[in-house]
């Protein structure tokens, strides 16, 4: 059985997109999932490559019993383009920033924004926390928990 593939996508991949990962991982895991999706993240530039997620990030996640443990990595086209089935931006610049990078028409339709996702939460993009303080932190992953909870809905209807 093949399984669904995701690939989140942010700036550096040290704070949404690793969360992002993190909090759909939780979701697979406590709905009994995870064997269906592979779930990964990256970032649309390599700064960051190799690093853990920024440690406030884990900090806010851990309160929330989610655990960021993915390194950074910067997204490869047209190999993730390819391979993953939805790749999923955080913000209107990652997605120009996607559409750009897709090799194709057909990787272009793979590409769909976060928010698009959620039901509860009215944001049109997940906003960076990198520069701000804890409330940031804390809007991305409700933000992040209502979107997952909603592509995890919108896979399933589509299957």
């Amino acid at each position: 059985m093949d399984k669904t593939k995701i690939l989140f996508v942010c700036l550096g991949n040290i704070c949404r997109s690793p969360s992002a990962e993190a909090v759909m991982k939780s979701l697979l895991k406590e709905r009994d999932l995870e064997q269906y999706y592979e779930v990964e993240s990256a970032g649309i530039t390599g700064y960051h490559a190799g690093e853990p997620a920024d440690e406030r990030m884990q900090r806010h996640a851990i309160q929330r019993n989610i655990r960021l443990t993915s390194i950074s990595q910067q997204i490869k086209s047209p190999d993730d383009f390819n391979y993953y089935d939805y790749v999923i931006g955080m913000d209107d610049q990652n997605m120009n920033d996607l559409f750009e990078l897709s090799p194709n028409e057909a990787t272009s339709h793979k590409i769909s924004k976060m928010t698009d996702y959620c039901s509860h939460h009215q944001h049109t993009s997940v906003p960076d926390p990198y520069y701000g303080g804890a409330e940031g932190f804390e809007l991305v992953l409700d933000i992040l928990e209502d979107a997952c909870e909603g592509l995890l809905n919108s896979i399933d209807k589509n299957d």
